[in-house]
């Protein structure tokens, strides 16, 4: 489990980075479950923790302010190319992404950034079209009334540290 290495890779900007600073809290064949600073930390946002769900496309993250007070939920459309392979889980940002505020308010962000890579021809319509289903299922969950489903791997593990 601790062997796992951890990259990032993002398409605007491209760039793929280690997740150097990732610590795998638990892991299975359907989720992984992380502790992690911020790689710019700044009072707004210093450290948190992220879900991968690996059959679902898509990760769910707890940002947290330098007091350790959540600042909000953050969930990123992604995809997990050929998954685990060598020790090694690349996991490709496909732009779209969720914000859940501790009011509960909703908003989906940076679909005009998933456009643009569309049309620049950064992304094929196969990724754009895995990109749109995998948010559609995350809203639906959502809407649904899943968001404690998806949020507890994370408060278990946050909540057996030190």
């Amino acid at each position: 489990m601790a062997d796992l290495i951890l990259y990032r890779k993002r398409i605007i900007p491209d760039e793929c980075l280690l997740l150097k600073n990732d610590r795998i809290l638990y892991m299975d064949s359907s989720i992984i479950v992380t502790g992690w600073q911020a790689i710019h930390p700044k009072p707004s946002l210093s450290s948190g923790f992220s879900c991968y769900y690996l059959d679902r496309g898509y990760k769910v993250s707890k940002f947290l302010r330098d007091d350790k007070t959540p600042r909000f939920w953050y969930c990123d459309i992604v995809d997990y190319g050929e998954g685990i392979r060598d020790g090694k889980l690349v996991v490709t940002d496909l732009l779209a992404d969720v914000v859940i505020y501790p009011d509960s308010s909703i908003r989906v962000v940076d679909l005009d950034e998933l456009a643009d890579a569309f049309e620049g021809k950064l992304i094929d319509s196969a990724t754009m079209t895995i990109a749109l289903r995998n948010l559609s299922s995350l809203l639906t969950t959502i809407y649904d009334g899943g968001l404690d489903e998806l949020t507890r791997p994370i408060e278990e593990a946050a909540s057996s540290l030190p």
